[in-house]
């Protein structure tokens, strides 16, 4: 079930499967206050630089079958906030639509670029060191990122440059992602309706 608020930029939405239990909330105009509680530590401590760095405002709620392993809870993570992401913007009036985020973390550079524009794409340029940092699979990475992309609708460039450090190489690329979102989904004063020629997204 999902409930939005298109004035104040908001989306809760909970899903519930055989595999996963999640309850997310979003609020895009918030201050970077996260409460991320899932069964994959490393994978909160990625929410929370991501909620930081795009000023959102997030609480997720979620169980999974970890026993098995961590792609379903991560996956459908993706998913539920791609979905928020797409409800609490509404029509996108306003919006600046386009970003592009350069962060390094230590020795890692990663760049993010995004188009909010309702055709969802998902390009990723990422190798690490290592398959893994503590248990989390790094291929995690981008079953998260493709999953949030389809479902938010977002065209999304992933460039991961540099880097010998694997957990500061993803940090690298959800801080990215994070700012990357912030200025995209920033309202411009001199957007007057939807920023598209089109005159939808």
């Amino acid at each position: 079930m999902a409930d939005s608020n298109a004035l104040s930029r908001t989306a809760s939405i909970a899903r519930k499967t055989g595999e996963t239990d999640i309850k997310l909330s979003l609020n895009v105009d918030g201050s970077g206050v996260a409460e991320i509680e899932t069964d994959v530590p490393f994978f909160n401590h990625m929410l929370h630089a991501f909620t930081k760095n795009a000023m959102f405002d997030l609480k997720v709620e979620a169980t999974g079958d970890i026993e098995i392993d961590d792609h379903h809870t991560v996956e459908d993570i993706g998913i539920v906030l791609g979905q928020a992401l797409r409800e609490s913007l509404g029509d996108k009036s306003g919006i600046k639509r386009y970003a592009s985020a350069y962060i390094p973390m230590d020795e890692a550079l990663a760049q993010v670029i995004i188009d909010i524009s309702n055709r969802p794409h998902f390009e990723y340029r990422a190798a690490y060191p290592s398959h893994q940092v503590g248990s989390f699979s790094t291929e995690l990475v981008h079953e998260f990122l493709w999953k949030f992309a389809l479902e938010a609708r977002i065209t999304l460039h992933v460039i991961l440059h540099y880097g010998h450090n694997t957990h500061h190489m993803i940090e690298a690329i959800f801080k990215a992602l994070g700012r990357a979102l912030d200025e995209a989904t920033s309202i411009d004063p001199r957007v007057k309706g939807v920023p598209s020629t089109k005159g939808v997204l």
